[in-house]
Order: C-alpha cells, then structure tokens, then sequence
C-alpha cells in the first residue's frame, strides 16, 4: 500500500526508514536555517525531534523562513513548526523548548536522549556550550556558521571546523573550540566573502526594531543585522538535513552493495 515515505524508501530500504522512525534529534534554533533543516527531517521520517528557540515570528523573516508567512506573525516558531510536522507526519513526536539557548540554559536539556544535534543557533556562547555537551554525551552533532551577508549558495560546504577559511564566524569558532580542546567539528559553511550591509536608516533595524520585547534577542542589543536572502539559508538548512540523515544510517556511498 502506497505511504507517504515510499520514495525515500526506495532509496534507504525498509530497515533505514525504521531507523529515522525510531531517531531523535534536536534542533537548536528554528529560523532560517533551522526551519529548513526541520522540515527536511520530517519529511525524511524522523520519529522524534526537539525544537529549541525563544523567537516568535516576525515580519521580517517573511523573506527567508519557511515558517514565515503573514498568517503566522506574532506566533512563537516551535509553536508553528509543531503544527507544521504534525501536517507532514501526524506520527512524529515534536517537543518544543521556549527557550535562548545558552549556557545558563544548558541544565535544560539531557543530550544523552538525542541520536544527533543540529547547531542552527546566532550566538557564539550559545554555540560553544553547545558542542561542549554534545561532546560529553558523546552525540554526533552539526554546525552551521555565518549564512548571513551571502548570496552564493553554491559556496557552501560541509568540512571539519578546523579547514575551514574565510567564514568569520568559524574563525571565531576556530579559536575557542582549541581553546577548549575540542578536536573535531563537522560544520557547514561558506567560502563566499561576506558582502557589507547596506546602510538604509528608513528600515535600520535599529531605529525600526520589530523584534518581540519578551525575547532575548532583539535589535538594541545584538550586533548589526546582517542581510540575507531565501536561498543561503535554505540551502545551508538542506545540506545539514543531508548530513543528519547519511550520519545516523551511514549512508555515504550510493553505489553500495
């Protein structure tokens, strides 16, 4: 009888979508990345996935999130995305966390549950703590750095945290993961030169904040808003997507027996 998993079975088999079925994984931060790598996972057949973000919808995501659309403005992402795989997969389990995710947050969550980590967070320290407990669970997890001030999808690839180049936000991540002893992160980033914002004072940011007052982040506070289009994002969310589910079937080459 014809489900709605059948195509992807015919590439994975009947053994590896039980696999996803009986998977969890947890995605910190629902936004432009993030959105896209949990619609993939859904509709891949992931049982069970986390959604980690503090961030209601706002009107200038319209241009890049997937959950965005001028219905769902004002509402909390995790509450939408919830609502969303529900739509995709009635079956799969959504737990869903209002929460900043940083490391006063980290007792929050037990990372032995999860089969695999996606890091599709902002914040360095945020970013950090989350490589530093999956490590000490001992969970496979995957990092996105800077998708913000591209537009060369095409520029994006999936490497080691320590051969990567010209993605500011990985130098960044570079130097403190050595610092901490961490001697190995897969990430996905971009070798694309980050273009300079256009200053526009009528749609600043920061003399315009839409941002939600209750979250953590808003635009008084965070450093300058980066631009960004519906097609790094994306891509960059589809490619960690990839990686989560090759990594827990260890499907890695198509030509085998």
């Amino acid at each position: 009888m014809p489900n709605q998993y059948q195509r992807t079975q015919l590439l994975f088999g009947k053994d590896n979508m039980a696999k996803l079925k009986n998977s969890r994984v947890a995605v910190f931060g629902a936004g432009g990345v993030g959105g896209y790598v949990i619609e993939a996972l859904a509709r891949c057949g992931i049982g069970t996935l986390d959604v980690i973000d503090d961030d209601k919808v706002n009107i200038t995501n319209l241009n890049r999130q997937i959950i965005a659309l001028h219905s769902t403005v004002g509402r909390y992402k995790v509450d939408v995305i919830k609502e969303r795989v529900a739509d995709i997969n009635p079956e799969a389990i959504v737990h869903t966390y209002k929460t900043f995710y940083m490391p006063e947050t980290k007792n929050e969550f037990d990372f032995t549950f999860y089969d695999y980590v996606v890091d599709a967070i902002d914040t360095v320290t945020g970013k950090i703590e989350l490589v530093l407990q999956a490590r000490e669970a001992e969970v496979p997890i995957i990092s996105c750095m800077g998708a913000g001030n591209k537009v060369n999808p095409t520029a994006l690839e999936v490497a080691d945290i320590y051969k990567t180049s010209v993605c500011p936000l990985a130098k960044v991540m570079r130097r403190e993961l050595k610092k901490r002893g961490v001697k190995h992160l897969k990430v996905v980033y971009s070798k694309e030169k980050p273009l300079v914002p256009q200053v526009e004072i009528e749609i600043s940011c920061r003399n315009n904040c839409t941002c939600p007052p209750e979250t953590a982040a808003n635009c008084e506070v965070r450093k300058p808003i980066p631009g960004s289009t519906s097609f790094v994002p994306s891509a960059a969310g589809l490619i960690i997507a990839s990686e989560v589910i090759k990594d827990l079937l260890d499907f890695r080459n198509p030509d085998r027996g």
